[in-house]
Order: C-alpha cells, then structure tokens, then sequence
C-alpha cells in the first residue's frame, strides 16, 4: 500500500514521465538513423536517384520531433508546478480551518461558561463587570476573526473599489487609538505626528481600520516582551507618504520576510507563543494597502530584535 502511493506520487511520475518521453525520442532517433542509414545502401547498390526517395534530411525530422519534444515536456513541468502548487494550497488551507476553528471555539467556549456561572450563582455587582469586560473581550475577538474573513471575500470580489473618502492620515489614527484604547491598555503605543501638518489621502475608513488593527495587534500578540511596545511614525516624501509601525516583538528572519504577506502563512517558530493566528491578518494587510495603491515592506534584524512595517502610499508634495 506505501509502495504503490510512493509510486502515484507527482514528483516520481514527472521524473518517470519525462524520463519516457526522452527514451523515446532517443529510441526513435536511434531508429529512424537506422533506416536512413539502410536506404541509403540499398540505392547506392542499385545506382537510384537519391532525390527521389530521400526528399527530407534526417536533422529537419530530428529537428521537429525535438520540438515537439519540447513542447510536450514543457506542458508536463507546468502542469506539475500547478499541482504542487495545489497541494500546497490545500494543506495551508486546512492549517487555516483548523486554526480558524480554534479561533471561533475558544471564545465562544469563554462565553458560554461565563453565562452559565452567572446563571448558577448570584454574583455581586463587582463581578458581575469583571464578567461582562471578559466577555466583550471575546466578543470583541470573535467580531475581529468573522469581519477578517468578511473583508477578504468583498476585496477579492472588488468590493471596496469605489468607496474611498480623502481624509487626514494623523487624524484617523489618533482616533483610532482613542477609540480602542482598552484593547492596547497592557501595551506602550506611541504615536506623534508632525504638529499642524495634516496628511489627507483617499482611503477607505473601515478597511484602513482594519489594517491599522491587524498590524497593531500583530505587534502585540507576537511579542515576548513584558510591555509590548509599538512606534507609529507618519512622514511625507517627494513622492509617497510612509506610514511605519515598528514594535519590540520576536522579529522576522530574513527566509520569513518574503512570506508574512501570504495567505494563510503563519510565521516559523511560533508555535510555542500563546497567539497563534490564522495565517490571514497580513494578507489582509497587503490587500488592504494595495486597494489604496500602495505597498507595504517588512523589515527586520533578526529574532528577537523586532520588526517594521512600512507602508508607502503614492503622493506629491504640494
């Protein structure tokens, strides 16, 4: 049984695929040399016009049929890159089902076992608040995973094309920390524009949310540190304005920096941190950041030495 699924593998019957088809071409080479080889003779010993058999040269048939060779081979590597490519996108995509299950069942869990204490005993009024906060936390955390998926489904579909709105940069953000100041209160965020400077861009206010919480709580989630700490820097160049965030969390390694912004990746080696996310917050992020024409650049000097994350918008100075 393990040898015959060994045996159905796509890398061994490329290799064996390809390595007939270049038998055969040889073979048939081989055979077709033979033949020429053998008419030739026979017309020499019998003193016939060559011309009148022998009207193709043997290296225009070589010459095709290594063409067609060719052809064949190269449709046989992409249909087997395309597989792989498959494969690999089923397992991510079951990685994230399992992941995104877990996402769903442990607040929902949290819930359920918080209603029932306060069904079973009579909580003083004390209590009853540190209650509910827990349970708007994972309210709060539940809301968070479904509106993710949510807004990966409407972007793809092209959804968010037209509703952008020119807004000050500086002021959506300060609002935005203002405003969700309880999920951040175990953290150290510092944000300090340039006074009296405002810096409008056309975007899109509940994605720009959005991505403003995927990398702020990446930061944090991601982070050893006693007090996670995140700097948001807003700066205006000749040509783009550059949004940074840079944190002291667990940082990247540089095989890992061109791989955060893929859907479902999730980060190598961290598994043994308590967060562990769904692989899609910076795929999110990148598509985000693309709807508003820009792009984002991860940087990073290594583990445990933290990381920034750049996003660059196009823009003229006035």
């Amino acid at each position: 049984m393990i040898r015959s699924r060994w045996m159905l593998h796509p890398l061994f019957v490329f290799i064996f695929s390809t390595t007939a088809l270049i038998a055969s071409l040889f073979l048939y080479i081989y055979w077709y040399m033979e033949v020429n080889t053998d008419l030739e003779s026979i017309l020499l010993r019998f003193d016939l016009d060559r011309s009148q058999f022998l009207k193709s040269r043997a290296w225009v048939v070589i010459m095709v049929l290594s063409i067609l060779v060719g052809i064949i081979m190269t449709g046989i590597f992409i249909i087997f890159l395309y597989n792989q490519k498959i494969s690999r996108l089923y397992r991510l995509q079951q990685n994230f089902i399992n992941t995104f299950t877990h996402e769903l069942k442990t607040p929902v869990t949290s819930l359920k076992l918080y209603l029932d204490t306060a069904l079973k005993y009579e909580l003083y009024m004390p209590e009853q608040l540190k209650y509910i906060r827990y349970m708007i936390q994972d309210i709060t955390r539940l809301t968070h995973t479904i509106n993710r998926i949510l807004s990966i489904a409407k972007m793809e579909s092209g959804g968010y094309q037209e509703e952008l709105a020119m807004l000050d940069l500086a002021d959506v953000i300060q609002r935005f920390l203002k405003n969700h100041m309880d999920l951040f209160r175990k953290s150290e965020i510092r944000f300090a524009p340039p006074a009296n400077r405002p810096f409008y861009y056309p975007i899109n206010p509940s994605l720009f949310e959005i991505l403003l919480m995927n990398l702020l709580t990446n930061a944090i989630h991601y982070n050893e540190s006693e007090a996670p700490q995140v700097v948001i820097t807003l700066e205006s160049t000749s040509r783009h304005l550059l949004l940074r965030f840079q944190d002291n969390g667990i940082g990247l390694k540089k095989s890992e920096i061109k791989k955060i912004f893929r859907k479902f990746y999730q980060g190598e080696g961290r598994e043994e941190l308590k967060a562990k996310g769904t692989g899609l917050g910076l795929y999110l992020v990148k598509s985000i950041v693309r709807i508003h024409k820009g792009k984002i650049i991860a940087e990073s000097r290594g583990i445990g030495q933290g990381s920034v994350f750049t996003i660059m918008l196009p823009h003229k100075r006035i």
